[in-house]
């Protein structure tokens, strides 16, 4: 048996393919991406890993295919997706109905959806009345369940929300201080996001920690990428994240802003004639890297820039990192200390250097890192503080796609 993992986009879809083994979830077998769909130079890139016994001989190596062709929609896509694993030379299922469970990323579930939950049309309805939480991703995250209820009708379809794991905040911490009416009326308050890669990454440091005779009760992640937050975990539940009603609020990103005085908005509607169009799109879009350095939202780009000694880079990566910190100690006052800090995702998993000038000022929370560790290039998890650090800080390389199909499987599980 197997469980796909998808996570639809509004023009890609990323999935991966796990075996089920002994009511766990085992190997990887497969992964792709289809991106621009819709467009006339849509791609395909699928690899495969290891073949089911019902799908034939095994391969010998890794098996990788790349089809440029165009896909018009997101069910064209799928159907693409169930062909490369199916098929008799590089797939690696023997039948459709080997797929048990399909594990859907689903972006908000506002109030409504606190943890995994097995997807019927009663949730289907609420996944819709989330949307206008989520406009661009709700509606196609429906999209995408309801082409593999179609594709794979022996399948039960999960889902797993992205803000459920922030569920456990508490009220002082998700509500504004904004009229109460608004969130009795509207539901205005803060929800958080990447909570799939926060709720992994956590349980895995805890993990780790326990091996090595370090405490973990309270863990602060730093989910470090084009789209970037902060929570703080305490006996591994979500006590205050940096996102908010939406992904802008928080912490400087490749396009996002992050945290605004919003009187700047105010005038900028007065001294600029924006409209509320063009300010949400400058923030979403326009800001961060992006509208500091006025070139670029990519990282790598303005690490390499701003260590070349080019002023603007050098003030956004500081910006970016000053403000990490400042989360950082105030999440540490908030759980009245911190045991263990983490980063994850593509920023902090990849960049030393970024990694360097956040942690080398926390000794004050108890922090001793160590800076040739921490340069050492590894996919592994593992520790950049000496091994007498009051405080560790590891690397973690986040795993969302294995924590939906592990919650998949586990709501399945319980139902049957």
């Amino acid at each position: 048996m197997s469980v796909l993992v998808v996570n639809c986009g509004s023009s890609s879809i990323k999935y991966r393919l796990y075996a089920i083994d002994k009511s766990a979830i085992g190997e990887s077998l497969a992964e792709g991406l289809v991106e621009r769909i819709g467009t006339p130079d849509s791609k395909s890139k699928y690899k495969a890993f290891k073949r089911m016994p019902s799908a034939g001989v095994q391969f010998k190596e890794t098996r990788e295919h790349v089809v440029t062709e165009p896909i018009p929609d997101h069910e064209a896509a799928l159907r693409l997706v169930l062909k490369m694993i199916l098929d008799k030379d590089i797939g690696v299922i023997g039948d459709v109905s080997d797929v048990k469970i399909v594990g859907h990323r689903l972006v908000h579930g506002s109030d409504k959806f606190s943890v995994p939950t097995l997807i019927n049309r009663e949730v289907k309805e609420k996944i819709h009345e989330c949307s206008k939480f989520a406009p661009l991703h709700n509606p196609v995250n429906l999209l995408g369940v309801e082409a593999c209820e179609r594709l794979f009708p022996a399948a039960a379809q999960t889902g797993v929300f992205d803000t459920a794991f922030h569920s456990t905040m508490p009220k002082y911490a998700y509500l504004y201080a904004i009229p109460y009416s608004l969130y009795e009326k509207h539901s205005i308050r803060r929800y958080g996001f990447h909570g799939t890669s926060h709720k992994y990454v956590s349980r895995r440091c805890a993990e780790i920690c326990a091996k090595h005779g370090k405490k973990s009760e309270k863990i602060i992640v730093c989910h470090l990428g084009n789209g970037a937050s902060i929570t703080a975990i305490k006996d591994g539940r979500s006590v205050d994240t940096t996102m908010g009603f939406t992904p802008l609020e928080g912490l400087i990103m490749g396009t996002r802003s992050g945290d605004v005085d919003p009187g700047v908005l105010t005038s900028l509607a007065r001294l600029e004639g924006m409209n509320m169009d063009a300010i949400d799109s400058m923030l979403n879009k326009n800001s961060g890297f992006k509208g500091i350095t006025e070139e670029t939202s990519d990282s790598l780009v303005v690490e390499i820039k701003a260590l070349e000694g080019h002023e603007r880079y050098r003030l956004a990566m500081t910006m970016h990192n000053y403000r990490v910190q400042k989360y950082i100690g105030a999440y540490a006052a908030a759980m009245g200390g911190v045991d263990a800090i983490v980063f994850t995702g593509g920023v902090g998993e990849n960049s030393a250097i970024i990694r360097e000038e956040i942690s080398v000022n926390l000794q004050f929370l108890g922090v001793e890192f160590d800076i040739e560790k921490n340069k050492q290039r590894s996919r592994d998890e593992r520790f950049v503080t000496f091994p007498h650090s009051r405080t560790s800080v590891l690397v973690i390389p986040t795993n969302e796609e294995w924590q939906i199909a592990s919650e998949g499987l586990e709501v399945v599980s319980n139902k049957g």
